[in-house]
């Protein structure tokens, strides 16, 4: 068990942001430790920020409940953003036409190692 990788995850599904303004963020603190991400989001003036601290933070509980690992040793190993469904809604333009508006969804994934 101890040269055993030890690896959490965790998933936010559906959220309303689109995922090249997640990656923004999440390429940011791929390979840092728990705490410095934490720093990170918390300063960055980006929307995005939010749900992706969501996300890591409840990796961290997962770790901590499942493995009883204290959250000062975890690394974000992985972190991705997936497109998710595209929420299509239609607005009325000149000469009975349609514009459609593409309102896009994303899934974030963060995956977490213990650090030995």
């Amino acid at each position: 068990m101890e040269n055993e990788k030890i690896k959490t995850k965790s998933f936010g599904r559906y959220i309303r942001m689109s995922p090249t303004k997640v990656r923004r963020v999440l390429n940011e603190i791929r390979g840092k430790t728990y705490k410095d991400a934490l720093i990170l989001l918390e300063f960055m003036p980006y929307k995005s920020c939010g749900p992706v601290w969501q996300v890591v933070s409840s990796a961290a509980a997962n770790a901590q409940t499942n493995f009883s690992i204290n959250k000062e040793n975890l690394v974000i190993k992985e972190a991705f953003a997936d497109e998710g469904p595209v929420l299509r809604r239609f607005r009325p333009r000149a000469q009975g036409q349609g514009y459609a508006i593409r309102k896009p969804t994303c899934h974030i994934s963060i995956v977490l190692e213990k650090n030995f």
